[in-house]
């Protein structure tokens, strides 16, 4: 089974650390899906430095994490796009990696506007989306086992998400890795294409299905 690891919604300083220690462990390279306000706060651009050196890819995950961007204005939809990436700069390039807030990792029309679609259009940005959210942020425990789970029921590569928080559910990452790789599972930071409908601004077939209104 391939794996393409991300974390969304850091940095955080009590948190983040130990993931990044797990992954140089473990030699895994991920995706950081942060958000915007955090780099304003004290260590949280320092962290993101820190994962990008180290060989992980920066992803836009809003500025707020408020309300899904297709439940949204338009000009709240593309300052939350836009302003992350103002802050993230050199940090997200070369691709420009998104992705919208689920609203606990549903799917749907509701994670875009269309503004919001066009805006990603127009600068070309990478839409990466997720088929396995096994938990972690309201499982602190048991969050491992569901991922295992939705592992061995996969039949395509899987695009895993995971959150950096300080809820102590990261303290189980190295255990989870460590047994994913046991299994012979694979990992990358490379999104699988039946998560990215849209890749350097060109809309995929199932594009439109995830905006809300025209």
């Amino acid at each position: 089974m391939d794996i393409c690891l991300s974390f969304d919604n850091g940095p955080e300083p009590e948190a983040t650390p130990g993931v990044l220690d797990v992954l140089a462990y473990r030699r895994i390279p991920a995706l950081f899906f942060v958000i915007g306000e955090k780099l304003r706060l004290p260590n949280g651009r320092t962290l993101t430095e820190r994962a990008r050196a180290e060989g992980h890819r920066i992803g836009n995950h809003t500025l707020t994490h408020g309300a899904p961007l297709g439940r949204r204005s338009a000009a709240e939809a593309l300052h939350e796009i836009a302003a992350t990436d103002a802050l993230l700069g050199d940090l997200a390039a070369p691709e420009r990696f998104f992705r919208p807030n689920g609203g606990g990792g549903a799917l749907g029309a509701h994670l875009l506007n269309g503004a919001a679609a066009r805006h990603l259009v127009a600068e070309h940005a990478t839409m990466v989306l997720w088929n396995a959210v096994p938990g972690d942020f309201r499982d602190a425990d048991g969050w491992p086992a569901t991922a295992h789970a939705l592992l061995r029921a996969a039949r395509e590569p899987v695009m895993l998400v995971l959150h950096d928080l300080p809820n102590g559910a990261m303290r189980h990452l190295d255990r989870f890795l460590g047994e994913a790789q046991d299994r012979g599972w694979r990992f990358s930071a490379d999104p699988p294409p039946g998560c990215v409908p849209l890749r350097r601004g060109i809309p995929g077939p199932d594009f439109a299905r995830y905006i809300a209104g025209p």
